[in-house]
């Protein structure tokens, strides 16, 4: 299998790296992609040392699966591209989330639904990922009315400019911001920018997404997404309505019987799921379930998940796992 990474000096690329390693996915061939900026550079992959090429070098090479995560103006360019040539591009940008004609794929849910065809393939927003690998088996045994989700997101979400802020902040160092205001001892409810209805991009794709990976838009969404000084790893308060009442040992069976979801739920022990032990792992770990006790057939989650593993660079692997093992690329 001829792989290209695309963006494979970023945060998500350098994690994509180690997970492709990690999983020992088929590669015969290793091309990993930059800007011109990076072009020439070296950089490590299983011991051996790959110099980073251009764009137009990895189309020439007709790779059989391009990995992206270099941003939506970078895919929406250059995705086509590799696609003409026969080339299977998995997207981990905005960029194709919400076009009709591609699939954005959890592959725990619908990856069931990909076919040759399929030459661009939406990798989801970390939020929506984690969100989805828990709701979907609540959702086919109870059906969902309406979800109202706010978020705690890391900094590393943002980029490594986020995190390096975070760092000089924490040091009393004065540099570069990525926010508008400092992250430290901060909370910004602002994830991505606001858009005319008053909620920002991050929230809307919370609102969005969901319903096109479960194929389904009889439900509705309502996100706040919220900023927290955390150098790594999601969280999500999650209170759902279902069309059916459901019993609470019930749920927790369903979410323990789902793979990938790990259930941390024993308020005895404190025990619940945290950033801190979600970091580096690619599970999605669901905790502080509860009943709302102020409306029928309500619940309360807390989900928490890597939202550079399972949020971005596992779930596009797992997407080209699949794609190898069903003999689509």
């Amino acid at each position: 299998m001829k792989v290209a990474v695309v963006g494979a000096t970023g945060m998500v690329g350098e994690v994509m790296l180690k997970v492709l390693a990690e999983r020992n996915f088929p590669i015969s061939e290793l091309l990993l992609v930059a800007s011109e900026r990076s072009i020439g550079k070296k950089l490590a992959y299983k011991g051996t040392e790959y110099t980073l090429i251009g764009m137009a070098d990895a189309v020439a090479s007709k790779p059989d699966l391009a990995i992206f995560s270099a941003g939506g103006d970078t895919s929406l360019e250059w995705a086509p591209k590799f696609a003409a040539v026969g080339t299977t591009v998995i997207d981990n940008s905005s960029a194709w989330r919400m076009d009709a004609t591609k699939k954005l794929v959890v592959p725990e849910i619908n990856a069931s639904a990909l076919t040759k065809e399929d030459k661009i393939i939406a990798n989801p927003n970390c939020s929506t990922i984690q969100l989805v690998m828990a709701l979907a088996p609540l959702h086919t045994a109870y059906k969902m009315k309406r979800v109202v989700i706010s978020t705690y997101q890391s900094v590393s979400g943002t980029g490594v400019k986020a995190v390096k802020q975070l760092e000089n902040e924490i040091a009393g160092i004065q540099g570069e911001m990525a926010y508008p205001y400092p992250i430290s001892r901060n909370a910004l409810p602002h994830c991505d920018v606001f858009m005319e209805n008053g909620y920002t991009k991050e929230e809307m794709k919370l609102a969005r997404e969901p319903q096109k990976i479960l194929d389904d838009r009889t439900f509705s969404i309502s996100a706040t997404a919220v900023r927290i000084p955390t150098a790594g790893g999601h969280s999500e308060a999650v209170n759902v309505e279902f069309e059916n009442d459901f019993d609470l040992s019930e749920v927790r069976q369903l979410l323990h019987n789902t793979p990938g979801v790990v259930v941390q739920d024993n308020p005895d022990t404190n025990t619940y799921p945290m950033p801190i032990y979600a970091h580096d792992k690619d599970d999605v770990f669901v905790g502080r379930i509860r009943r709302d006790e102020t409306q029928r057939n309500t619940l309360n989650l807390w989900i928490v998940s890597d939202n550079l593993r399972k949020g971005a660079a596992t779930n596009a692997v797992q997407i080209a796992e699949f794609l190898v093992a069903n003999q689509l690329v």
